[in-house]
């Protein structure tokens, strides 16, 4: 798998492909705007689906990719729907960690009930320890990466409480035309009628852009405190 030359400043972990888009397109799109390398990492090719194809995945997360501007996009190539938090995904995981270096990881909450999601998120805890330790076998110099935040999946009816929702509004657009690109998951075999499964999805950073006074937005939890140095930061 090839790797940039430079460290990465945010990696969103996706248990499948697909799920970086619906649930942080509009942040990663800010991010991108703001000159931030950007990466996104694919637990699975997400396959057996009802209208997918691996090969028709891979089309589709290129197209996304494209729509994204991303810097860097990977997949670790897990087993789909038995994805498990297991020594060897920990191994491996840990080790892109310390290759790719990114300061803050976007990763699923840690309930879901997608058995993936759960899983995938237990395993970004576990290897970002591992990806500190010394006197391992892990490639690469040990890492410690900075900040971990939670997004939301679909899946969820019941939202916990976020630590902080950020304003996507100029973006909202281009992240609905990245998640478009997911023709066969998102749009194929599903009800034509309002609302959608893409309505669905722009309702729900509607809503959460409400809750902070924007047009739209996302959500993310965090399991440890959040710093600030300005108050401007919050307005």
């Amino acid at each position: 798998m090839n790797v940039p030359d430079q460290p990465l400043d945010l990696l969103v972990v996706s248990p499948h492909p697909d799920d970086a888009e619906i649930s942080v397109g509009g942040t990663i799109l800010q991010c991108r705007e703001q000159e931030m390398r950007v990466g996104v990492l694919e637990l699975t090719n997400g396959e057996p689906t009802p209208r997918g194809t691996p090969g028709r995945r891979v089309k589709e997360t290129a197209a996304a990719t494209e729509v994204l501007d991303l810097t860097w996009r990977g997949n670790l190539q897990l087993p789909n729907r038995r994805l498990e938090h297991d020594l060897d995904a920990r191994h491996r995981l840990a080790g892109l960690f310390r290759l790719l270096r990114p300061k803050i990881i976007l990763a699923p909450y840690w309930e879901d009930v997608h058995p993936d999601h759960v899983a995938a998120s237990s395993l970004v805890d576990a290897a970002r320890f591992w990806s500190k330790l010394s006197r391992s076998d892990i490639p690469g110099e040990p890492f410690w990466p900075k900040k971990v935040y939670y997004f939301w999946s679909i899946h969820l009816r019941i939202h916990p409480k976020p630590a902080f929702v950020r304003d996507i509004s100029p973006f909202i657009d281009r992240k609905m035309e990245a998640i478009r690109c997911y023709e066969s998951q998102m749009i194929e075999g599903r009800p034509t009628e309002h609302p959608t499964l893409l309505d669905d999805i722009r309702d729900r950073a509607r809503y959460w852009g409400w809750t902070i006074g924007r047009p739209y937005g996302e959500p993310f939890a965090s399991r440890e405190e959040i710093g600030i140095t300005d108050f401007r930061h919050l307005v």
